[in-house]
């Protein structure tokens, strides 16, 4: 789905991004250009950036899990 429609950003290049290291709305706009023109993607990517992050999260923490119980 597209989210920026003035600079043609998915949900999908929002979670690469964020798959790459990037962590906040501002890293966003740097380097991807989300909500810099008429900014009525910033909450749609902001959700999109906060779903990615807990989801990766709970990845990292049932991983660890997991580990913590074969050891």
């Amino acid at each position: 789905m597209i989210v920026c429609v003035c600079n043609n950003i998915s949900d999908r290049e929002i979670r690469q991004a964020v798959d790459l290291g990037l962590s906040s709305m501002a890293e966003l706009r740097r380097d991807l250009g989300v909500g810099t023109c008429c900014g009525k993607c910033a909450s749609c990517a902001r959700q999109v950036l906060n779903d990615h992050l807990d989801t990766k999260t709970i990845h990292a923490t049932e991983l660890s899990f997991r580990s913590a119980q074969t050891a």
